[in-house]
């Protein structure tokens, strides 16, 4: 399969097709569309580099991070997740280039200081979509105090484990509760730069192919609200 490898130069991202490349789909809930790793990967990397995600869900950044040459750990604390990235990374019969474990993305003690050279991930939205039931260490089935709490350690982690100079890449949205934004993205933001990031860029990526678009334009009509549609994606940088 030829991949035309278009690359975004602006910081307003759309992609009303997410791209179905190799194995790529949008069956695991949240995962984000893969032209969002590879156009990060490609920028903020150079083949052979350790990528990062410990937010793997359905297996985006794995899969991008393969292809384009480069080595990946893979992390999830969900089962689900890792046994659908085992089952998808099979495509990559030759490449053994990659990790896939278990660990929670606040305490990544399975990884050196200084060692990664790209972060590039995609956290779940403080229990806007449940990617377990009684996982204690899962991060999706917080409220939102616990939540910022866990992404202050994941924060921390983050800066441990990548290496000065390089770079950590973040996309996260905003929610309602009782008809008001709860601004995730720049608490998150604040959280990571309080940890001694530095802000490189701030992209507005737009969201398509949702799931429940439909249904929240009719409340959104209903309760005089605009349809949130957009997500940050955060690329902070350790000096």
């Amino acid at each position: 399969m030829i991949i035309i490898e278009t690359i975004e130069n602006t910081t307003i991202w759309d992609f009303p097709d997410r791209g179905k490349w190799l194995n790529h789909d949008g069956k695991y809930r949240g995962n984000w569309s893969p032209h969002v790793p590879k156009n990060l990967i490609i920028r903020y990397s150079q083949e052979g580099d350790v990528i990062l995600d410990q937010f793997i869900g359905g297996g985006t950044t794995l899969i991008e991070a393969c292809r384009l040459n480069r080595k990946c750990i893979a992390l999830d604390i969900n089962n689900n997740a890792l046994n659908l990235c085992k089952e998808k990374i099979r495509i990559f019969k030759e490449n053994k280039n990659y990790f896939i474990g278990k660990c929670d993305a606040r305490n990544l003690s399975i990884i050196k200081n200084n060692s990664i050279d790209l972060i590039c991930t995609h956290p779940p939205y403080a229990n806007i979509i449940k990617y377990s039931k009684d996982n204690e260490k899962d991060i999706s089935l917080l409220g939102f105090d616990e939540y910022f709490k866990s992404m202050k350690e994941v924060a921390k982690s983050c800066y441990r484990v990548l290496k000065h100079k390089k770079y950590c890449c973040i996309l996260i949205g905003d929610t309602r509760k009782n008809g008001f934004i709860q601004p995730l993205g720049f608490n998150v933001m604040n959280i990571f730069l309080q940890q001694g990031f530095i802000l490189k860029e701030i992209i507005i990526k737009k969201q398509n192919n949702c799931k429940f678009t439909d249904r929240w334009k009719g409340i959104c009509k209903k309760r005089n609200l605009y349809l949130i549609e957009h997500e940050y994606l955060f690329v902070f940088y350790k000096i």
